[in-house]
């Protein structure tokens, strides 16, 4: 039996992929875009499944719905999709939503040049620039993002003693920064980051605790950044993120970055209006800027923006039918 047909608009932002799903929206309940990505968790996992993993996506698979706006104020509302889950915010994802969106004038601006949208996370603040019809820069105000744990330790068997930090930039990062067992992103290979990322994150997650204090539901370390020297010219700092359960971050990842810079503010490395280049695995590079301070429940923190760009390489139609033995999907671990 046809399951659902889901129509596509595929795009990559800085390398990363994102696949703006564009029909068969289910209808969620709740009242905020948090409350409505548990419904879709709950209850329609299974077109999340089918759209990200193999054969119709692969590990680094990524995407979003757009739906109405959930506050007054905004402009649309984003639910992210990817093989990991459906995350609370997504900064490359929201680049190249915003980007492929546009383009196919499936938003209308309020204000020409701007965007309120609601997340899961809460509300982002969009900034974009045109060439004609197409976007060629997206520039995102982030969530609140503060540091979470300073100065973690875990013994990683086979690795040795791993220091770190833990900081959130709409979803909580494991940051390794070179230290005795961790040279430098620059003298590990991807396969390197691949073995190493998924016990990392387990063994601090039974360790450490993360939870955001405004949002139970944002729980748990859920992707690892490794740090090291860049490569492209005018980068201040190189990463690696891993997520779901084998994949790289092609891009520099947005809200890596804005946890990269909360972490870095929270020690006084950067303060507000400094800029961050952040370069990723393949040399991309995101703009990042301190943009305000602020706090959350008593912690504080600061107001960081990601600017980057995205471009849309093609639409296709999906079919998911479960006839299919792999209609849901699967992933080679």
């Amino acid at each position: 039996m046809l399951k659902g047909t889901f129509f596509c608009i595929d795009a990559h932002t800085c390398g990363n992929p994102v696949r703006l799903v564009t029909s068969g929206h289910p209808q969620l309940n709740g009242q905020t875009m948090s409350e409505k990505r548990l419904d879709f968790l709950a209850r329609f996992d299974w077109i999340r499944q089918a759209l990200m993993f193999e054969p119709r996506g692969h590990a680094m698979m990524s995407g979003a719905f757009l739906y109405p706006p959930c506050s007054s104020d905004a402009d649309a509302s984003v639910l992210f999709i990817e093989t990991s889950g459906c995350l609370p915010m997504c900064g490359h994802g929201t680049i190249g939503t915003v980007t492929a969106a546009l383009e196919a004038g499936l938003i209308t601006p309020k204000i020409p040049g701007q965007l309120l949208l609601d997340v899961p996370a809460g509300q982002v603040r969009i900034s974009y620039q045109r060439d004609g019809d197409k976007v060629t820069s997206v520039k995102i105000r982030n969530v609140a993002s503060f540091l979470a744990i300073k100065g973690g330790e875990i013994d990683v068997p086979g690795l040795g003693l791993i220091k770190f930090d833990v900081a959130y930039g709409g979803n909580f990062y494991l940051i390794v920064e070179p230290q005795a067992n961790f040279p430098g992103l620059e003298h590990w290979t991807a396969a390197d980051v691949l073995r190493w990322s998924p016990l990392v994150r387990k063994i601090a997650n039974q360790h450490y605790s993360c939870v955001h204090p405004l949002d139970a539901s944002i729980a748990g370390i859920s992707h690892v950044q490794w740090t090291g020297k860049p490569k492209t010219s005018g980068s201040d700092a190189a990463n690696a993120v891993f997520y779901g359960d084998g994949a790289i971050d092609r891009s520099p990842c947005g809200t890596g970055t804005s946890a990269r810079m909360a972490q870095l503010y929270a020690r006084g490395d950067l303060k507000v209006g400094d800029r961050f280049v952040h370069e990723s695995i393949i040399g991309s590079q995101f703009t990042g800027v301190v943009e305000a301070a602020t706090e959350v429940a008593g912690i504080a923190a600061m107001f960081p923006s990601i600017a980057g760009w995205a471009h849309v390489y093609g639409a296709n139609q999906i079919r998911v039918d479960d006839a299919d033995p792999y209609a849901f999907g699967f992933e080679v671990r």
